[in-house]
């Protein structure tokens, strides 16, 4: 087990912020975690599980104790004729996960390409993109009780998944560490190919489970800016969900808005959209940015702070509010 004092989470967050943890702990098994829960001093401390912090905002240093999953491995645990179960560490990287995948020939996870960060954290945040969720190619997901220090085997519909969200993020839930997520992929693929700017990339071409990766890594690179680049965290916000009443009325105001069915005869609207109609497109303040070709992503523009990088958010956020009555949540998440 790894264990560090002072640590720099700069290699730990996307947006490569320079703050520090009192103590960071590495854990390589299951074993490992067992010992580190049944800590006394453990127990007593401020705790935060961590991927590769593609999702997080570090406001301050941490005053407490950051821990990781070193849990990798990929393994086929069933199949049949027409599904593979494959069963995945933790910390195995993502977009590593969804290429192998796609080298095999198994479906249901291509249209999630390139979204950074690791499998465990993957499952929390139940991450999408383009039609797809990892929720609908989830078959189980490990995980440890932090307070009872149990395991349990969590099937996909006891997860509380939802837009951006899961049991593993409820803060009235008890909480877990996820160690290995079991997916459920097709040998005979399904394609989502509903979103406009996947049919523009594959047209005429032969559509297949690498054509659709490749077109999926080639939209998101002309429009997202790699975070080994440019410190950023993807997605800042979450694309809110109105009511038909409200979307009707800011429709009548701006013909051209566009937007999505959501669930419950709901409409989602792209905060993208809203962003760039509040002339926040390419705009920086000190060492904040606005992504000039995505309205949505916050960059880090060399020496940001997480306050500085948390203010641009709210300015963002009250311009939104004050011209459309919308409430744009972060999808990221804030450590103080």
């Amino acid at each position: 087990m790894r264990i560090e004092q002072n640590f720099s989470l700069e290699k730990y967050n996307t947006f490569h912020l320079p703050a520090k943890t009192r103590w960071f702990l590495e854990y390589e098994n299951e074993d490992d975690l067992q010992k580190v829960l049944h800590d006394e001093y453990f127990q007593e401390c401020l705790s935060l599980h961590i991927g590769k912090g593609s999702n997080l905002l570090f406001i301050n240093d941490y005053n407490g104790i950051i821990l990781h999953s070193a849990i990798r491995g990929m393994e086929v645990v069933r199949e049949d004729e027409s599904f593979v179960w494959l069963r995945v560490g933790a910390a195995e990287i993502w977009d590593e996960v969804v290429a192998y995948a796609v080298s095999k020939g198994w479906g249901g996870i291509e249209n999630l390409s390139l979204i950074p960060g690791e499998t465990g954290a993957a499952a929390v945040q139940n991450i999408g993109a383009y039609g797809m969720e990892i929720k609908d190619a989830i078959e189980t997901v490990e995980a440890w009780n932090q307070l009872t220090f149990e395991k349990h085997v969590f099937k996909a519909d006891e997860c509380g998944y939802g837009y951006r969200t899961s049991r593993f993020k409820d803060p009235h839930q008890d909480p877990h560490f996820v160690t290995y997520v079991t997916l459920k992929l097709r040998k005979q693929p399904d394609f989502k190919l509903e979103y406009g700017a996947l049919q523009d990339v594959l047209k005429g071409k032969e559509i297949t489970l690498q054509a659709v990766r490749d077109a999926v890594i080639a939209i998101r690179q002309a429009k997202l800016p790699d975070p080994e680049v440019l410190g950023n965290a993807g997605s800042f916000f979450m694309n809110p969900v109105i009511d038909t009443a409200h979307f009707e009325k800011l429709r009548q105001q701006y013909p051209d808005i566009p937007s999505y069915p959501a669930p419950d005869g709901k409409i989602k609207v792209p905060a993208g959209w809203l962003i760039e109609q509040c002339g926040f497109k390419g705009k920086k303040h000190g060492e904040v940015g606005v992504y000039e070709k995505q309205a949505l992503v916050l960059v880090n523009l060399g020496n940001a702070t997480g306050d500085e990088i948390a203010l641009m958010a709210e300015s963002i956020r009250s311009a939104v509010k004050d011209r459309f009555g919308i409430e744009l949540m972060p999808e990221v998440k804030y450590v103080a």
